[in-house]
């Protein structure tokens, strides 16, 4: 599970650096990958100092921190 929630946290960091941020509902179909997976990838990145969350309205925004 671990190596899978490494590669979906790979998947997120080329999408973001591609669009520059995303929210997280046009993330999930973006990425077509399980959303709770997509979830932890998050989590992890965050957790990592790669991203930066902004809660937006009933949403989340997300780019990439550099």
């Amino acid at each position: 599970m671990i190596t899978e929630i490494g590669i979906v946290a790979g998947d997120i960091w080329h999408y973001l650096d591609q669009h520059k941020k995303s929210t997280l509902s046009q993330l999930v179909p973006g990425i077509d990958k399980p959303r709770d997976v997509i979830l932890m990838s998050i989590g992890w990145l965050a957790r990592e100092g790669h991203v930066i969350l902004e809660r937006e309205k009933n949403d989340y925004k997300i780019t990439l921190r550099f």
